[in-house]
């Protein structure tokens, strides 16, 4: 049970700091109005027109952010719990979670809102097949 929490926690923190990571890097490319604070809920209409006025690419990499932090941080869980399965769905399950509460502030395109919703649970099922592969397969002599 140790080892499985253990990985629930590694997890979760691997896949947010994939996702602030990879949002960071297009907030290099595709940068935020200067003084906009989006945890601030007065600046809750400014960033709802920032994200809508956002390029295609850039609202791309958003979904590329939760999936592949998903996808990296239930890797990461599921290498260190016992009960692997779990543990990448926890991980998915926070990250969606985080998905749904955004969603919710801020307006978002249903295309990204849609796959925003339907994608964590399924990386986080290929990660954990990925590390039962691998831990399952046969030694070859």
């Amino acid at each position: 049970m140790g080892r499985t929490i253990l990985g629930m926690l590694v997890g979760v923190v691997v896949a947010i700091a994939v996702i602030a990571a990879v949002e960071a890097l297009g907030h290099n490319v595709w940068p935020p109005p200067v003084g906009l604070d989006p945890t601030d809920p007065a600046n809750e209409a400014a960033f709802a027109a920032f994200i809508a006025g956002m390029p295609f690419a850039a609202k791309l990499l958003i979904l590329v952010a939760w999936v592949l932090g998903t996808f990296i941080g239930a890797l990461a869980a599921a290498k260190l719990a016992r009960h692997q399965t779990a543990a990448a769905l926890l991980v998915a399950l926070v990250v969606l979670s985080g998905v749904v509460g955004m969603i919710m502030k801020v307006p978002h395109p249903t295309w990204l809102s849609v796959a925003g919703v339907l994608l964590p649970i399924p990386a986080a099922l290929l990660a954990v097949r990925l590390v039962y592969r691998r831990t399952t397969l046969p030694r070859v002599s």
